[in-house]
């Protein structure tokens, strides 16, 4: 069967990202280019996107579906069992659109994977065999991988906060970490904190009512000034978005403000008292110099009048 080089499917590359098919032998392009190649599998075509410069350049062979391996480092964990189903269809009636990018793990003929395990796992659903690659000598760039992702099926937030997280490990800044993702430090340090978040956000997240890290990271912050409010938010249901963020943070400042000018009423008070006291203090004084035995039932009266706001204050 000859294998044309034909233009690739949009609907499909919208959804690769990794998948894989195999056969059991290895046949590289020959010299006259790759519609000269006759290989039992499904058509192949190059793609508009970064990894045709890899094809290019590479040797294109068709290997079995053992023979390679998914890179444990990918920054992609995530395989939406919907996304591999529809890719997988899209396998079966189009074929494999861009062959894999892998570099040699051994003398065997085995492969790790640096663009393609969505691709490859979609290739084995659709019951294949054997898949196109291209091979690269050297390993795989983590940052690359991360771009590739991104161009064709973003990753999930969690999964370029723990990219970031790793790099970071590794020795990287933050500063060089948002140079080589074309990021700003404050959206790294968002993705960061979404690693740390409360249990309460952290599955708001997994669930999917708010995925947004700079939406998470500022609700991170009210959580730490306002628990109750935020648990309260919560236990409600629907998306939370920057706006009812907002608004909550709105409601809590107005709440607080409340709360100052009542205590600060209550101190008013207190120091009101006090002040009575005080001078309580100093008639009580020039009382006692100059009673007399006529007054002594009215200052039996005023002790019984001190003595029941000593039990009213206890």
């Amino acid at each position: 069967m000859r294998m044309p080089w034909s233009k690739s499917k949009g609907e499909q590359l919208d959804l690769l990202d990794t998948t894989t098919v195999a056969s059991t032998d290895s046949v590289a392009f020959d010299e006259r280019g790759p519609d000269a190649v006759e290989v039992a599998v499904p058509p192949l075509a190059t793609s508009r996107e970064a990894l045709a410069l890899e094809v290019s350049v590479g040797e294109a062979h068709v290997v079995a579906i053992e023979r390679l391996q998914e890179d444990p480092n990918n920054p992609r964990t995530e395989f939406p069992a919907d996304r591999l189903d529809e890719l997988a269809e899209d396998i079966r009636r189009h074929g494999i659109l861009q062959p894999i990018v892998v570099h040699p793990v051994d003398a065997s003929g085995n492969h790790r994977i640096h663009f393609g395990a969505m691709r490859l796992r979609a290739a084995k659903r659709a019951g294949l065999r054997s898949v196109p690659i291209a091979i690269r000598t050297a390993t795989a760039d983590p940052y690359a991988q991360v771009a590739e992702n991104q161009q064709r099926c973003p990753l999930q937030p969690l999964e370029l906060a723990r990219f970031i997280r790793g790099r970071s490990d590794a020795g990287d800044s933050n500063a060089t970490i948002a140079k080589r993702l074309g990021m700003d430090l404050t959206t790294v340090a968002h993705h960061l904190a979404l690693l740390d978040l409360p249990p309460e956000l952290d599955q708001a997240l997994k669930t999917g009512r708010c995925t947004s890290p700079r939406t998470l990271y500022e609700l991170s912050k009210l959580h730490d000034e306002r628990p109750a409010q935020v648990s309260a938010l919560m236990n409600g249901e629907g998306e939370i978005t920057r706006s009812t963020v907002a608004a909550l943070r709105a409601a809590s400042a107005s709440s607080g403000a409340t709360s100052a000018a009542v205590a600060k009423h209550s101190t008013s008070l207190i120091e009101q008292v006090s002040a009575t006291c005080t001078r309580l203090e100093a008639l009580v004084s020039r009382l006692k110099k100059t009673q007399s035995a006529q007054a002594q039932v009215e200052l039996a009266a005023l002790r019984h009048r001190i003595a029941d706001l000593v039990d009213r204050l206890a």
